[in-house]
């Protein structure tokens, strides 16, 4: 049995570190998924871990969380109920409270069709407004691009994946690295990845520096689909464009790869090469409260 143990705060960054230890593992080497000293996870930390199980032959065994706090707000955000499928399960996890209504915008939701993308949109659209008006401080037309924001991260699982993903969102408080609310979105899948399905389409540019990378510029920045239809891949365009409006970030990664547009306020690196290899595609949006200067 091989230990995979999870980092205390799991987050885009951190959860880079559970893949390193997994890289050196055959696909079909029995793993242990140790949470127990994990106190805190992003939406994405959530998803990515559902997505991770769903890239194994054989069903990892999970230690979930010790701390009662976390392992509760795990439960509320639906990641046990989708984890029971894709994992051994040891220990005990809290039972989900399903007459309380979730501190989250939206818990963690599968999507593997447009009716579900539609779906998510429509759960989320009150909750929303709310949110975008009252604690990120936006303007109420900020919250029609919102939503298409969250549509068009999602569309991408549809289209491109070839298989289903997960999308959750978020609002708290992100006083450690910024001082302020955030929203984040985070939509993970295990499909083909943005290079293979370029590929399928027979989009592939004319370069010899085709790898993970060059493929992520070409669909997230450059706005290239396999679809060779006029208008296709606009997607990520309009996703940049309400981001560059409402200085949020954007990163994906596919692959070995990762880009992000990286707003002031964040540290990050616009591309990392050379990571530890995930299949599909997984996207992080994070959109900021507006602080007046």
């Amino acid at each position: 049995m091989n230990v995979i143990t999870v980092p205390g705060s799991l987050d885009d960054q951190t959860f880079e570190s559970v893949l390193e230890q997994i890289a050196k593992l055959p696909v079909d080497a029995r793993l242990l998924v140790d949470a127990r000293n994990t106190t805190w996870a992003s939406p994405y930390g959530l998803t990515a871990l559902l997505t991770l199980a769903q890239t194994r032959e054989e069903k990892p065994q999970f230690f979930p969380p010790e701390k009662e706090d976390t392992a509760s707000y795990w439960s509320r955000a639906n990641f046990f109920r989708y984890a029971d499928d894709l994992f051994e399960i040891k220990g005990r996890v809290p039972s989900q409270r399903t007459e309380r209504e979730s501190t989250t915008l939206l818990e963690i939701t599968p999507v593997s069709k447009s009716d579900d993308v539609h779906t998510v949109v429509e759960r989320i659209q009150s909750k929303a407004a709310h949110i975008i008006t009252q604690n990120l401080h936006l303007e109420s037309r900020a919250v029609l691009g919102f939503a298409m924001t969250l549509s068009e991260a999602c569309q991408n699982i549809v289209e491109h994946a070839g298989r289903g993903g997960w999308v959750a969102v978020q609002n708290y408080n992100y006083r450690k690295r910024m001082g302020r609310h955030v929203v984040q979105i985070a939509v993970c899948d295990a499909g083909i990845g943005i290079r293979q399905s370029l590929e399928s389409g027979n989009r592939r540019p004319l370069t010899d520096r085709w790898d993970d990378g060059q493929a992520l510029e070409t669909a997230v920045m450059q706005g290239m689909s396999r679809f060779p239809d006029h208008g296709r891949g606009q997607g990520f365009k309009g996703i940049r464009g309400y981001l560059g409006k409402w200085s949020g970030k954007l990163a994906v990664r596919s692959g070995t790869s990762r880009v992000a547009i990286v707003p002031p306020w964040d540290d990050d690196v616009p591309r990392r090469d050379h990571l530890s290899p995930m299949p599909g595609t997984q996207l992080l949006i994070m959109i900021p409260e507006k602080v007046e200067r």
